[in-house]
Formats: structure tokens, sequence, C-alpha cells
């Protein structure tokens, strides 16, 4: 018997017992969407992590100050104040060779008023330097350069939603706004950055000098800043920018050798690989329950078999004495289940593809199906299927056709 002819065959059988065949392919069913579903919403979420972590600039390290001691009880990174702006000039002076661009970065919130509208959002204070270390270019106007910082010139830029909430559709390079009590000429607004890795819109903000926001808006006449934002030349760089950068600081505050850092470095290439191995772990996870569902509808293919077999005795006498010989039986129950599992596999492809599209779209995700992992789950569901159907089709073969055809 040729194969399209076992097809034929197999699927006319599996078509008299339309619900059996049904409710013994859902086990390969919720398999096969299951792990395709899996890897498609893994990698979009990797994707997605690795965008934001994008979006906060490449080769990015986090220079903020570190914890203090009060009474015995430790504080939150963040507590101290010894982190100048003296320091981000060292480094960039300095550490040439492995570090592009240095940005001091303060935060407060404010609000921030045009003519009869108001918006109350974050300013940061910063030099020139945060466009290039953020990657984030202007999508009008110009940015402020180092006269203006010297001078604590009265500018700033907007992001996209500040601009949307005070001025609408209308342009609002050239205009005046007013920062708390301090008026500024918006010389340019940001493009649009979207959302960032915790969920915080990035472009509700307003940049400005550093000495503006300090001097001018704060009023305080102290070098401190909230955070060092430092970039390396290249992602092979990173880790000596992060080690020279360390060393650099410890001479500069004064540090012994047994002492732990006064700052905390964090490089965003470790968080991001952090996050994709936490998502890592979790798609391991939801497809190893995806293989027992595998395994389990192995089962169900098998109980199947074995019961058509049963009934299907007398038929099986009928073929071996019109000349059917074992090994054809053997192939023609072998190829029901492989048929079997092949269909359950095509269905939880389009069920898997489904799934996976609508809850990344629930989760802002990109949909991201591999191709490779769907022919692979179908391949894996028709090995289950002859792993399945290998012992019901052997026995049919062994039947005697005597015996089967007197079997009632």
């Amino acid at each position: 018997m040729n194969l399209f002819a076992s097809i034929r065959t197999a699927l006319r059988a599996l078509g008299r017992n339309k619900l059996r065949s049904f409710l013994a392919m859902i086990g390969i069913v919720i398999a096969v969407a299951a792990v395709v579903a899996t890897v498609a919403l893994g990698q979009g979420a990797r994707a997605k992590v690795a965008d934001q972590m994008a979006s906060l600039g490449a080769n990015l390290l986090m220079v903020v100050p570190g914890s203090m001691m009060s009474h015995g009880a430790a504080t939150g990174a963040g507590a101290t104040q010894n982190l100048v702006l003296d320091d981000g000039r060292a480094v960039e002076r300095e550490l040439g060779r492995s570090v592009a661009a240095v940005a001091p970065v303060n935060r407060t919130g404010a609000q921030v008023v045009a003519g009869d509208q108001n918006w109350f959002t974050q300013v940061i204070g910063t030099t020139s330097a945060y466009l290039a270390v953020r990657q984030w270019p202007l999508a009008a106007g110009e940015p402020f350069g180092r006269e203006e910082e010297a001078a604590g010139a009265k500018v700033c830029l907007l992001g996209q939603t500040v601009a949307e909430k005070l001025f609408g559709q209308l342009d609002p390079v050239g205009e005046q706004i007013r920062v708390k009590h301090v008026p500024c000429k918006v010389v340019g607004v940001l493009a649009p950055k979207g959302q960032g890795n915790w969920g915080q819109d990035q472009d509700d903000v307003v940049l400005m000098p550093w000495s503006t926001l300090v001097r001018r808006i704060q009023g305080t006449q102290s070098d401190v800043v909230g955070m060092l934002m430092i970039t390396a030349r290249s992602g092979g760089l990173l880790a000596d920018a992060q080690r020279e950068a360390t060393a650099l600081l410890r001479q500069r505050h004064h540090l012994a050798e047994a002492a732990e850092n006064d700052f905390q470095i964090r490089n965003l290439t470790e968080m991001q690989n952090a996050a994709n191995e936490q998502t890592a772990t979790i798609s391991l996870l939801l497809g190893s329950v995806a293989l027992i569902s595998l395994l389990v509808g192995a089962i169900g293919i098998a109980n199947v078999m074995l019961v058509s077999v049963t009934e299907r005795t007398r038929e099986i006498g009928i073929r071996m004495a019109v000349g059917a010989r074992g090994r054809d039986v053997l192939y023609q129950f072998l190829t029901e289940a492989v048929v079997l599992a092949v269909v359950g596999g095509l269905v939880g492809l389009g069920l898997g593809a489904v799934v996976a599209r609508v809850m990344a779209a629930k989760a802002q995700w990109p949909t991201l199906l591999s191709p490779t992992v769907m022919a692979g789950t179908v391949v894996l569901a028709g090995l289950a299927g002859v792993a399945a159907g290998f012992y019901p089709a052997l026995r049919a073969s062994r039947l005697d056709p005597i015996e089967a055809l007197r079997y009632e």
C-alpha cells in the first residue's frame, strides 16, 4: 500500500469516529498551541525588554550615590550626597579611551505653564551630552549648548507629551513657558521615546541646562548631582568603562582600599541580561508544562488506537485473508496514529498563533512567531504519534487471521 492510499484510508477510518478522534487530538492540540504561544511570547517579551533598554541608551552605565549608615541602620541607595559635578567632568576628561560621554542628571517635579495651559511634569537638569547618551534626537528646534549651560540660560527642551499638553498642535519652538517661577524659552522638542522599562512615559519631561535647574529653580549653589549617566565607546569597552570609572571615583572620594564604594554603578546590559534570563526561565517552565501535555496527548492517541484495533479485529482478519501482510497492517495503523497527531499539531499551530497574537496585543509586545519552532513542534507531534501508535499497530499486525475472523 502506498503512502497516499494509507493516508486516505487512515482519514476514512478516523472520520468514522469523529468525536473520538477529536477528543484524542485535544492533548496534542493543547500541547502544540502551548509551545507555539510560549515561545512567541517569550521572544516577544525579550524583544520588548531589549527595546526598552535601548530607549535608555546604548552601552550605558548609571552612577548613583550609595547608601549610608545612621545609628546602625543602613539607608537605601541615593541617601548620600557625595556625587558632584566635578566627578562627571573627571570621568569624561580622564577616561576618554573607554568613555564617550558623561551627562550629570538632577531631577525635580514642577508645574509648567504656557498661556492658560499647565501641566505637572518631571524637569531634568543636565548638559548637552544627555541627548547623545540617551540617543535622543530632536523632532524640532535645536539643543542647548555649553554657553547656555555655563550661563544658566533660561532655555528648555520639551518632551512630546508636555508639548502636546501645553501647545496642542501648535509649534512650541520659540515660545515661552514658566517652570515654577522661572520663565524659559522653548528651543526644541524631543522626538518621541514612548514607554520606559518601568511603564513610565519618557516623553513627559522638560530638559534644561543643569545650572538653570539647580541654581535658578532649586535655588542652591551645591554641585551635588543625583546621577551620572556614562556611555561607553562600544559594547566591548563597557566593562572597561565600568572598572575604570569605579577606580577613579574611589580615588576622588578618598576611599580606603578595604572601604565599600559610596556610590553604585548600574550596568544596563547586565540588567537586560538578568531580565532575559528571567524570561528564559519562565519560558522553560511553560515549555515543560507543554511537553507534559504532549505526553498526555500521546497517551490519549495510544488509548484510542488500542480501542480501534479491538473494534476492527474482524476487519484486520479480512484484510489478512485477502493477502495483506502483517507489516501492511502495522503500516496502516501507524499511519492513522501519525495522521491523528499531525492534524492535531496543525490545529494547535493555528490556535497557538492566535493566542500569541491576542496576548501580545494585550501586553503591547511584538508577536514573534518562529517558523523553526512551529515546524519542529509539528515534527515532534508526529513523532509522538509514531510512539503512541506503534504498540497498537504492532499488536494488530500480530493477530492470527483465523482468530481475527472468528472475533465477535
